[in-house]
């Protein structure tokens, strides 16, 4: 099978660029970059192909800022122009980047996501009594280029292809060959295929029965708690030594019984609850967003769209009385997108 050879030209055709700044416009067409962008956007497509083709391509620097929720992040936001060509990259990469991933990988993947490992989950919960649940520490922070480049250059064959990886992950290195930036399109697929590795070691080597990921954070489940103990010891050692990671000291080995606490949920073979936290997220947020419509800074409109995609959260779990004792405090326009 052809591992990513002459992909460099479909990225820069131009009905794959256009398809780019669709996908990077979508839900942001009234911003002011977004605007300028398509005030010229057939020059600015054929400027960006012009830069695929000579190999000069521009790449502007990231725009840093701090997030609190659910934890303090630092995240990149990338200029629209570089936004559009991370978007030309991915149309013509991701499919390349599937065929390597393994089914039980949920993160950045279409028909995957949220609910589907949430139920996958249950379904191990049903079927082993102990897990060992683990997370990386400082994920995005922690990938080492060299490594990532290396194991890329394993998919893709195309040397131009590879200079691009190379360009990106390296336009805002701060961290001396370590780190790639939150909220940058490419980041999220590298940093999840970064772990592609370990999911075919543990399937294919450590033939682990039960084992599923959502970008750093992963479950093994097993039959026998002497046996994941074993495991751990086996994927630090990997982790260390062939992804320069290191596992979070929060490592949870338990009966599968009392619930996998996962994305924000606890998983039990019966059911799915919300977690303490997020249910204080979700109430901290929609109190923002209220307050946002009151003081004017939403339209209703907006509003209803925000708390559409917070509530869909929710809908995986045993909620229904969380939902409604959020209705009865926050009146009359949440009840109604709450119950919708």
């Amino acid at each position: 099978m052809s591992r990513g050879r002459g992909l460099y030209l479909r990225i820069a055709e131009l009905d794959n660029l256009r398809l780019a700044f669709r996908k990077a416009a979508r839900g942001k067409a009234d911003r002011r970059e977004v605007i300028a962008y398509r005030r010229d956007l057939s020059a600015n497509l054929v400027r960006l192909r012009g830069a695929l083709l000579s190999g000069e391509v521009p790449v502007g620097p990231c725009r840093f800022f701090t997030i609190l929720d659910p934890k303090e992040r630092i995240i990149c936001a990338a200029p629209f122009g570089d936004r559009v060509l991370h978007h030309a990259i991915m149309n013509i990469c991701e499919p390349v980047l599937e065929r390597y991933a393994i089914f039980d990988s949920y993160a950045c993947r279409h028909g995957k996501g949220l609910h589907r490992a949430l139920a996958r989950a249950q379904e191990f919960t049903r079927r082993y009594p102990w897990y060992l649940k683990l997370d990386i520490r400082k994920y995005f922070d922690s990938i080492h280029h060299e490594t990532l480049l290396r194991l890329l250059s394993h998919r893709f064959q195309d040397r131009r292809v590879m200079k691009l990886f190379e360009l990106i992950f390296g336009a805002n290195d701060t961290n001396s060959g370590s780190g790639i930036p939150i909220g940058n399109l490419i980041s999220q697929h590298a940093a999840n295929f970064y772990l592609g590795t370990l999911d075919h070691w543990l399937k294919e080597e450590r033939h682990v029965p039960g084992y599923l990921r959502y970008m750093d954070d992963f479950i093994l489940f097993g039959c026998a708690r002497e046996h994941l103990k074993e495991e751990l010891l086996s994927v630090e050692a990997f982790l260390a030594e062939r992804l320069h990671l290191e596992l979070k000291n929060s490592i949870q080995l338990n009966r599968s019984e009392i619930g996998v606490p996962f994305l924000g949920f606890r998983v039990l073979p019966g059911r799915v609850l919300l977690l303490p936290r997020s249910r204080a997220r979700f109430v901290s947020k929609l109190e923002k967003y209220e307050q946002a419509h009151h003081e004017g800074t939403i339209s209703e409109t907006e509003l209803a769209r925000r708390v559409s995609s917070l509530v869909s959260f929710t809908f995986v779990a045993d909620a229904a009385g969380f939902r409604r004792g959020v209705i009865m405090r926050q009146g009359v326009l949440s009840g109604r997108d709450l119950t919708e």
